[in-house]
């Protein structure tokens, strides 16, 4: 029996760059129809793209998450709606790698690797307190049922399978998984924001679904407990928004080169010979490249904190991955909503012809930069480097609880274990 070698970096990002820029050439048409990429996440699928860190054993290309947020950049270069939309799915997939999802793994890389796609259903809308949730799973005979009302189900639309965060009628968190297509299951196309608007991220209602117990996972770990999740989760919001911005260059050179008109100010014969449009392109380009080698930077932290799972100083790992992520996003989400918006500055009115598009780098950065604000971010940095106090390992809205409870402990990076939510 032959056995092949795991694919290089350079091998996947090869084997897809052609299926890249079929999806890429439908981007805009795409937005301003509103068309849902069904077809596109199921080539994807078919691909093997959403495959690429199942284990190769298992029939996937065995990818580290280094060049998981690499391939995930390209294709948010592509279209920047479809690594969000996948995001849940990764993260499955990396709970499976990294043992933090129960019994074996098999058979769903199996699934996986054959084509099946994971979606989300996390946040809420209700009045129940931060980190609270109102959705409840609750035993029924060998099984359970689950119902409850979702929002954000970023991905679920194009998906066979949907994660479910509830609790039980004790309390206690759990992780349900559910088919998308189960009795019982509506997942409505009602997302209504300006930006990334094909991610599918609308409602999603659960009527006393029937669940097997094997999909049922009762969490361990408190709230606040140190873990990768947190990073891996924000780095794939990342690495789409540092597609954004490799987009919008894109189309920014493009756009000068394609000009035959010039300013009676200019100094060149053509916009692409003028020193001011060549001096914003240059700008635009170096923010471009720092905004990816954060994201990247923060990816091999990433890296080197799960290759330590279990080892004596994971905890330092997983903080120091974590801290790496949030400058990341505070350093890519000013730089690309700066060559998202700077980009206009080389083309005047016909800039903003709807024929072009271009409106929608900016409108999809901006909505991906509202995903986990920035400002508390850097808050949270500074409290951190002058008062020792721990890095948030938990996202959710709600109501606020009492005041005390919205202070964080200070910082244990000792501490390992979940904590992290289900992707939104």
């Amino acid at each position: 029996m032959t056995v092949t070698a795991p694919p290089t970096p350079g091998d996947l990002r090869e084997r897809f760059a052609p299926l890249l820029q079929e999806i890429a050439a439908g981007s805009a048409d795409r937005d301003r129809q509103r068309r849902l990429p069904h077809e596109e996440v199921r080539a994807l699928a078919a691909a093997g793209f959403t495959a690429i860190t199942v284990p190769h054993e298992h029939g996937g290309a065995g990818a580290d998450v280094e060049t998981l947020m690499r391939l995930l950049i390209d294709l948010g270069e592509a279209d920047s709606n479809l690594p969000q939309l996948l995001r849940a799915h990764f993260a499955v997939v990396d709970d499976l790698l990294h043992g933090t999802e129960q019994g074996d793994p098999a058979p769903w890389f199996a699934r996986i690797a054959a084509g099946e796609i994971f979606g989300n259903a996390s946040h809420e809308r209700s009045s129940a307190t931060v980190g609270d949730l109102a959705t409840t799973v609750r035993p029924d005979g060998d099984g359970f049922r689950i119902s409850g009302i979702k929002h954000y189900s970023t991905g679920s639309l194009f998906a066979d399978w949907i994660l479910v965060s509830a609790v039980t009628p004790e309390g206690r968190r759990a992780r349900v998984t559910v088919g998308r297509h189960d009795a019982g299951v509506d997942v409505r196309d009602d997302w209504d924001g300006f930006g990334q608007t094909l991610t599918g991220s609308g409602t999603t209602v659960l009527e006393d679904v029937p669940v097997p117990a094997e999909r049922v996972t009762l969490l361990e770990g408190g709230d606040g407990a140190v873990t990768a999740k947190t990073s891996f989760l924000q780095l794939v919001l990342l690495a789409s928004l540092v597609g954004v911005g490799r987009a919008a260059l894109r189309d920014g050179i493009d756009f000068v080169r394609s000009r035959t008109r010039v300013y009676s100010q200019g100094v060149g014969a053509t916009a692409a010979e003028d020193p001011l449009v060549q001096q914003v392109i240059g700008r635009l380009a170096a923010t471009v490249a720092a905004a990816e080698d954060s994201v990247l930077a923060a990816a091999r932290a990433l890296a080197e904190a799960q290759a330590a799972r279990g080892a004596e100083g994971v905890g330092e790992l997983a903080d120091a991955a974590e801290l790496r992520t949030v400058q990341a996003q505070i350093t890519a989400v000013a730089g690309v909503l700066e060559v998202t918006t700077e980009l206009f500055e080389v083309g005047g009115a016909s800039a903003t012809s709807r024929g072009r598009a271009l409106d929608r780098h900016w409108r999809n950065a901006r909505t991906l930069s509202s995903h986990n604000p920035v400002i508390y971010q850097e808050r949270a940095i500074g409290d951190r480097l002058l008062n020792g106090t721990g890095l948030l390992y938990f996202w959710s809205t709600g109501s606020p609880p009492h005041r005390s409870r919205l202070r964080r402990r200070r910082a244990r990076p000792s501490e390992g274990g979940g904590g992290a939510p289900a992707p939104g």
